[in-house]
């Protein structure tokens, strides 16, 4: 028989996708077939000549499930597909029926099977396809995973429990995620508190990890749909940490940490050419993940000289320095096909933070 467990979370960003990884890492130590479905996508990418949810991509590229495409992405949503389905006032079943049939045959096909959910406990109710009634429907029991703290977390554990006892859904345990190492074991003790009249289980995930939390160069271009000006082995570079070179120069130098990627506005020349003349210097490569030009002021002709001649990766963008440093900090960053440090870190952390043994016994 497989043993199926529905990964949902009470938001988004949470790590539900990190929590795929790290339980199909470990259960192939104790099974030999594994299997994922993203039933309900609602973010959308093409890979392999198909369109499919960057989850499903993702599993099926570390995981070697190309083959199983179909399967792992049922049902995949575009910009538009919400409208559509409310204007012609259409039957989810027939969805619904594509889901039932995707699992049905991964359960033939595997011994373990992880199906993660969309965002919070209500996302898809527009098309009668929420984590809560897919879990029901599908007989698979639910682990929760929340974020860290205490008060907070409660309350949208609670918020989020509530569908799912509305939908009739088995939740066994709640992961607690991105916990502080020094507060981690206060934290468990008081959310185990707040469940201990429960059946609900609550156990601990992965401390809080800047790799895992912060994005490559390569996602920032994505996320602000401009070109990375960059060689091959920069464009994985993972940033630390985000600043404005409006101050002088001597000010943003004194500013830069580790792997920083610096927002200048285009017309401040003397900035640009600090920056690419600092990529020089082996003492602040490390210090230097890259920069984003903004503005609409053409950069300057013997600056931009400067710049490619440094190799320092950059990116051009028309927005305001105001509006590409609040698009980037408004974001968290997503685990990407081609994210290689971050998959190994998930995996290693697997082995050290992550209970496997707990979380299969209780499912």
């Amino acid at each position: 028989m497989c043993k199926k467990i529905f990964i949902a979370a009470t938001g988004q960003n949470c790590g539900k996708t990190t929590t795929s990884l790290s339980l199909l890492h470990r259960a192939l130590e104790k099974y030999s077939r594994i299997g994922f479905i993203k039933p309900f996508g609602p973010k959308r990418t093409n890979y392999q000549g198909r369109h499919v949810d960057v989850d499903a991509a993702l599993i099926a590229q570390v995981y070697s499930m190309d083959d199983r495409l179909d399967l792992m992405s049922p049902v995949v949503l575009d910009a538009n597909t919400t409208r559509r389905f409310l204007d012609s006032d259409a039957d989810s079943s027939v969805l619904l029926a594509q889901i039932t049939e995707a699992v049905r045959q991964l359960e033939q096909e595997c011994d373990f099977l992880i199906i993660e959910g969309a965002g919070h406990s209500g996302v898809g109710s527009v098309m009668g396809l929420n984590n809560a009634q897919l879990a029901c429907h599908l007989e698979a029991p639910v682990l929760i995973v929340s974020g860290a703290g205490i008060g907070h977390v409660i309350d949208d554990l609670y918020l989020n429990l509530a569908l799912f006892r509305e939908s009739g859904a088995d939740v066994r345990m709640i992961l607690s995620n991105k916990l502080l190492k020094s507060k981690r074991d206060a934290t468990l003790h008081y959310l185990q508190k707040a469940f201990a009249k429960t059946s609900i289980r609550v156990v601990g995930g992965f401390n809080y990890s800047p790799v895992l939390a912060n994005p490559t160069l390569k996602y920032l271009s994505e996320l602000l749909q401009v070109e990375l000006k960059a060689e091959s082995h920069q464009i994985r570079r993972i940033v630390h940490n985000v600043l404005i070179g409006a101050a002088s120069t001597q000010r943003v130098v004194d500013l830069l940490h580790d792997s920083s990627l610096v927002i200048v506005n285009s017309s401040r020349d003397e900035v640009l050419v600090m920056l690419a003349t600092l990529y020089h210097l082996v003492r602040f490569r490390s210090k230097l993940a890259g920069i984003v030009i903004a503005g609409t002021v053409p950069v300057a002709d013997i600056v931009q000289q400067v710049i490619d001649d440094s190799r320092i990766p950059y990116l051009r963008c028309q927005s305001t320095v105001a509006e590409v440093y609040t698009t980037i900090q408004a974001d968290v960053a997503k685990i990407g096909i081609d994210d290689n440090e971050k998959i190994e870190l998930i995996h290693r952390l697997a082995e050290t933070e992550l209970d496997f043994d707990q979380i299969d016994t209780v499912f």
